[in-house]
């Protein structure tokens, strides 16, 4: 069975084309991050006018690097929530646009179910069951994933989320956008002893974050800078702050390991690329004798293989998931745990 997938939840348009014997056979994928800097953040309009201009283009180069035709698809998938609402409209409506084109049945996806399962794509994945930590620009949450659809919240962030605090942290220190890998390239000059930054929730006898107050004790110590702030002192601050969203989301992971007596952890989303990140995980997994797995880069922002991926895994086991009415909807809020 060949898939097509189409991710336009936020800034990044996605087309791939996932086989269910061969793998993955093609993706193309775009990113708005160069249209958006010069705002500093995501403008939902522009978003959505730059998603329709993408698709098609998109659509042409991922059938041409795949060696598949229109007429060999069998389904089709999108992502139907959560993200910006003009956004999902147009990958929806191109999605179900063409399923009526071509008589294909469609299927709206659970973005953060993408990310879940995008690990799934590796050359070496995980098996089921494992807790999964998913980070990303607008989520932190800790999910017991045992299998596809089964999926049990453990934790979340109470406000920010991980990459909410790094974009708006690497602002407060003049960076440009996106800010994560910003101030994460800033931190490997650092001093890692020179500010020392609070550790949110790291205490909190359960499997929630917060972010918030992070963010504001890095405007704190910009804004006690009587003078200009030096690009040294800048990294040692970036190194501060690295180093304590590092420490909860390893000590929460290790924690949520315990509890639910699993020896796999599945990181997944944008921050999952995060170099000190993996590092501070693979040496926790080598202390306490658990594996952890990864996406491949390329697949750990918004892309359309994880979608077509998702798509396909929930049509094998609900073959009469997808439809053919065409009518669709968009959900902007959708709580993973309410993912039938």
């Amino acid at each position: 069975m060949k898939v097509l997938g189409v991710e336009s939840s936020c800034d990044e348009t996605g087309i791939a084309i996932y086989d269910t014997d061969r793998g993955l056979l093609g993706h193309a994928l775009h990113s708005q991050v160069a249209m958006h800097e010069e705002y500093g953040g995501v403008v939902p309009e522009l978003a959505s006018r730059d998603h329709v201009r993408r698709a098609l283009p998109l659509l042409e180069q991922a059938l041409r690097d795949s060696g598949v035709g229109l007429d060999q698809i069998d389904a089709i998938g999108y992502t139907e929530g959560p993200g910006l609402a003009g956004a999902l409209l147009v990958g929806a409506s191109f999605a179900c646009g063409l399923g009526l084109a071509l008589d294909k049945p469609v299927l709206g996806i659970h973005h953060l179910e993408g990310h879940l399962l995008s690990p799934l794509l590796s050359a070496a994945p995980p098996e089921f069951p494992f807790v999964a930590l998913l980070v990303s620009g607008g989520h932190t949450q800790l999910m017991r994933v045992d299998g596809v659809g089964q999926y049990q919240l453990l934790g979340e962030t109470v406000d920010d989320a991980a990459g909410e605090a790094f974009d708006k942290s690497a602002k407060l220190l003049g960076l440009g956008y996106p800010g994560g890998p910003a101030i994460s390239r800033l931190a490997e000059f650092g001093d890692p002893g020179a500010y020392k930054l609070p550790r949110p929730m790291l205490h909190s006898g359960d499997l929630n974050f917060s972010f918030s107050g992070l963010k504001t004790a890095v405007l704190t110590v910009v804004k006690n800078q009587i003078t200009n702030i030096c690009e040294q002192d800048k990294a040692n601050v970036a190194r501060a702050f690295v180093d304590a969203i590092v420490d909860v989301l390893v000590a929460k992971s290790v924690s949520a390991l315990k509890q639910t007596g699993l020896k796999r952890l599945v990181i997944a989303g944008g921050v999952g690329a995060n170099g000190q990140l993996r590092s501070a995980l693979n040496a926790a997994a080598a202390k306490r004798q658990f594996k952890v797995y990864y996406p491949e880069l390329e697949f750990c922002t918004d892309n359309g293989a994880m979608i077509a991926f998702a798509a396909a895994m929930r049509l094998q086991r609900h073959p009469d998931a997808a439809r053919r009415d065409y009518g669709f909807t968009v959900r902007p809020r959708w709580p993973l745990e309410d993912l039938d």
